[in-house]
């Protein structure tokens, strides 16, 4: 009638019989009684299950994790008269580790395929069915407390265990489900989850409940095969046990920890084993959280969800650190449009800029000729067209000549040379300069002029504004410079006597004789044409 249990523990390989000492088990224990208790618990499970079985009103669809549990029943009964036995038991206790992790995987399937028959029950509104279920599932958490109480006393007050008893409940039999199960919470988003576990049932009962809570889930039944899927797709969580031949799941950790494509994939170990040592191990090597078997459908879900929402928060919060990367990436693109590139990182590095004098340093201004009459016949798309296109050039050419622009003033630009960057010669910069600005009007559209004037000497450079930066200069220098250009002809750089005398070895040009200059009063002053051939 029984099909072979699907729940098959790993063959234990035979070992000589070792008297019971004091030594190998500390107290010794009454295992008679021991197995009498253990017997209890197992022929409730396997009573409970046979009634189910022959129950006509039980759906067909339960038949299958039926028998998983009875055969599951009928294993532990072996188990329980195979190490609980008084010529083995000393031997077998040794390694308490190893035991109670081979006598909890099953009680753990026991328990799991329960809880899973407990809720297609709820599902089909099956209700009548829930009261044997549940102690089936009680049956098998009394075991499993009375497993591991016989093996804590058997190891002694002083003795260190790697199997530790565990406060597990055990209500009344008759105890109903808790409520949560009656009212399930609403199905989450479609999360990509990887079950890992040499186990076929741990593997089965988990991918199905986590399948039943609506998340998408593949398997996996060794830590190599783990890795090779997660370098192939992309998953939300990884659920991974711990103990696992070859590959364990606590170098299955280590590896994608390690891994920068796969480090940032949570893991939560889940074992039958719940060490404080192992917990830690795992926790410290980048584990999001440690389960241990046997849980509850919604204390699975609490922590998984749990999980799920610090992955989130931690994606939202790098979204963040992007979005403001971002954002400074573009103040710092508008601080160097708005500022010269040496005052922006003085700017940054401490949070003011020094106004300074500077005493030699060349002024150029270039404004176009009759703009004002222009833009009184012309469309303010096409102006304002023509403008950007003039100006965008006017920069390039400046920073060929390596002269910082400072600022543009209706139709009017303004740059400095010798300011931030070093030069032997601001003048003759300035009028290279201004002598380019005049050759790219010439080819523009719009068919303008313009008037460059050049000027030498100090000048106060600094930011002024509060809501509203702006770099700039200040001095008789720039006044005479933006007087030079107003006094100048069209298609020409107009300079002062002095400043002719230094580069008329290098430019062709023409006196325009004494001119009255604003706030300066009679200067003389000389138009460029050109540059000599060197």
């Amino acid at each position: 009638m029984l099909e072979p249990s699907s729940m098959s523990r790993p063959p234990i390989k035979p070992r000589s019989p070792a008297p019971a000492s004091s030594k190998d088990t500390g107290p010794r224990l009454d295992l008679s009684k021991v197995r009498h208790d253990l017997r209890t618990p197992i022929n409730h499970i396997l009573g409970y299950c046979e009634m189910l079985q022959e129950d006509e009103h039980t759906p067909a669809s339960f038949q299958a994790d039926l028998r998983r549990i009875h055969a599951g029943g009928r294993e532990l009964l072996a188990l329980m008269v195979e190490y609980f036995d008084e010529e083995t038991f000393a031997t077998r206790c040794r390694d308490r580790f190893a035991l109670c992790h081979q006598l909890r995987t099953p009680v753990n399937h026991l328990i799991g395929y329960g809880e899973m028959l407990q809720e297609q029950a709820e599902e089909l509104g099956r209700k009548e069915l829930l009261p044997d279920l549940n102690r089936i599932i009680q049956a098998a958490r009394r075991w499993l407390a009375l497993m591991e109480e016989s093996l804590v006393a058997s190891a002694g007050p002083d003795a260190p265990t790697s199997a530790r008893a565990v406060d597990l409940p055990t209500p009344d039999v008759e105890l109903a489900l808790p409520a949560a199960l009656d009212h399930p919470p609403a199905a989450p988003a479609l999360n990509r989850l990887l079950v890992v576990d040499d186990d076929e049932a741990n593997r089965d009962m988990l991918a199905r409940r986590l399948r039943r809570q609506g998340f998408d889930v593949a398997v996996a039944e060794s830590g190599l095969e783990a890795l090779r899927m997660l370098r192939a797709r992309s998953f939300d969580v990884v659920l991974l046990d711990v103990v696992m031949p070859d590959l364990d799941g606590y170098q299955v950790l280590v590896r994608m920890k390690s891994d920068p494509e796969l480090a940032r994939v949570p893991v939560i170990m889940i074992s039958a084993l719940d060490q404080d040592e192992s917990v830690a191990r795992c926790i410290d090597a980048g584990a999001e959280d440690y389960i241990a078997k046997p849980f509850t459908p919604v204390f699975l879900r609490a922590r998984l969800t749990a999980c799920l929402e610090k992955e989130r928060l931690r994606q939202q919060e790098a979204s963040f650190v992007r979005q403001i990367q971002e954002e400074k990436r573009r103040t710092e693109e508008l601080l160097h449009v708005i500022l010269p590139r040496d005052v922006v990182a003085e700017l940054k590095a401490t949070q003011k800029v020094i106004p300074r004098r500077i005493e030699t340093v060349g002024v150029l201004f270039c404004d176009i000729v009759g703009f004002t009459a222009y833009s009184e016949q012309r469309q303010p798309e096409e102006i304002v067209a023509h403008l950007q296109t003039l100006v965008e050039g006017f920069e390039r050419i400046a920073a060929q000549h390596k002269l910082e622009k400072i600022k543009t003033i209706g139709d009017s630009f303004m740059a400095v040379a010798g300011l931030l960057r070093p030069t032997t010669r601001p003048a003759m910069d300035c009028v290279r300069c201004g002598l380019g600005l005049i050759a790219a009007v010439r080819e523009h559209p719009a068919g303008w002029q313009v008037r460059v004037g050049v000027h030498t000497g100090p000048v106060i450079a600094g930011i002024i504004g509060h809501d509203k930066y702006q770099y700039d200069v200040w001095g008789s220098t720039v006044n005479t410079a933006a007087r030079l250009e107003q006094a100048g002809s069209p298609g020409t750089v107009c300079v002062t006597a002095d400043t002719w005398r230094t580069l008329a070895a290098r430019c062709q040009g023409t006196s325009k004789g004494i001119v009255p200059i604003k706030g300066v009063g009679p200067m003389e002053l000389y138009q460029i044409t050109g540059q000599k051939d060197p």
